[in-house]
């Protein structure tokens, strides 16, 4: 379980990002965080994987506080966490075997356990068909199902995507948050999904939690969300 305790994030330039915030998050929940550019969604990402610290509060993860994990530790935190990024991140150099691969590899994993766990997750995200190719010969659908595939592949607790699907077209758009629901439902992964993006919000009736200025203003379980 995550939980946020009165969390608030000040920037020196005295911009506030979170403000007294309290949520909670189950194990295998699947949340749509919502809100207007500037409200505090990827802030608050980023402090589930401590790549920013809060001015005040707790971050309990598994009822640890995770602000308290000394800095030696903090790769060990980050493999229980997944991230999907709008802008893919992929290696241009490798292909999508290699670039799913990676996670892998930097766990020392054996070549044949390498084989096997980049195979069943490429199916998983049907690309098996794609693993020889390289990003710039596959569609921006299928980078961002790769993107999905590397974050899996290591099979985190939690899954962070942070507007996954903000640069696809609607179709496109459903098919990779329909993964993530796969995802979510067969491997009881932990989903918080930041997007803008209400038809689908709207379309898989999750768990919404709306910020606005820093602040929760809903949360509601198969919420809407009406976008600005």
């Amino acid at each position: 379980m995550i939980e946020f305790v009165s969390v608030t994030k000040k920037f020196p330039n005295g911009q506030i990002a979170l403000d007294d915030l309290n949520l909670k998050i189950a194990d295998g929940e699947f949340i749509f965080l919502v809100g207007p550019s500037g409200a505090g969604k990827t802030t608050l990402l980023r402090l589930i994987t401590r790549e920013t610290w809060p001015t005040a509060g707790q971050i309990l993860f598994n009822g640890e506080d995770i602000l308290k994990i000394p800095s030696s530790k903090i790769p060990l935190l980050r493999r229980k966490i997944g991230t999907v990024f709008q802008d893919f991140k992929l290696l241009l150099t490798r292909t999508i075997f290699e670039n799913v691969a990676v996670p892998l590899e930097v766990l020392s994993r054996p070549d044949q356990a390498i084989k096997e766990e980049v195979a069943a997750v490429l199916e998983k995200v049907d690309l098996t068909q794609k693993a020889d190719s390289f990003p710039v010969q596959i569609s921006g659908g299928e980078v961002q199902r790769t993107a999905i595939a590397r974050a899996i592949v290591s099979k985190p607790q939690i899954l962070l995507a942070d507007e996954p699907t903000g640069d696809l077209d609607p179709q496109t758009a459903l098919s990779i948050v329909k993964i993530l629901e796969k995802i979510n439902e067969e491997d009881k992964t932990t989903i918080i999904m930041a997007t803008h993006n209400s038809g689908i919000v709207n379309h898989f009736k999750k768990r919404v939690v709306f910020i606005k200025s820093g602040k929760i203003e809903g949360d509601e379980k198969e919420g809407k969300y009406e976008a600005d």
